[in-house]
């Protein structure tokens, strides 16, 4: 199923306060990371929390919409008057960006690479 909305994510520079406040508000279970990368599921995966600690201390609530071909979706976006915050990533299992739409507001784009 695509261009729907299945996917959120939290971007904070202290993972553990965001997990200390969105555990308690939603009383959603927020996992430790369980790799090498700084990012916990929420909520039996129905979201993220992402330490960004280390890349600029930016800090973010998203909406992840699933597309079919991130290259098409992120060059359609752009066309309309996005810009990028983050650029096509390739993960392994996931490809994704983050995009800024004309008036500010940060979405994500994404799509797995097996069904």
């Amino acid at each position: 199923m695509t261009n729907k909305i299945d996917y959120f994510e939290i971007g904070s520079p202290d993972p553990d306060v965001s997990k200390a406040f969105y555990g308690a508000l939603f009383d959603w279970e927020i996992e430790d990371p369980t790799g090498p990368a700084p990012y916990r599921m929420v909520d039996e995966a129905r979201g993220g929390l992402w330490d960004t600690s280390d890349m600029g201390a930016a800090n973010w609530a998203i909406f992840y919409v699933r597309v079919e071909n991130v290259h098409g979706a992120l060059d359609q976006a752009l066309r309309l008057g996005a810009t990028v915050a983050i650029p096509f990533t390739d993960n392994g299992g996931i490809e994704f960006a983050h995009l800024l739409d004309p008036l500010g507001n940060r979405f994500g784009i994404w799509r797995p690479k097996t069904p």
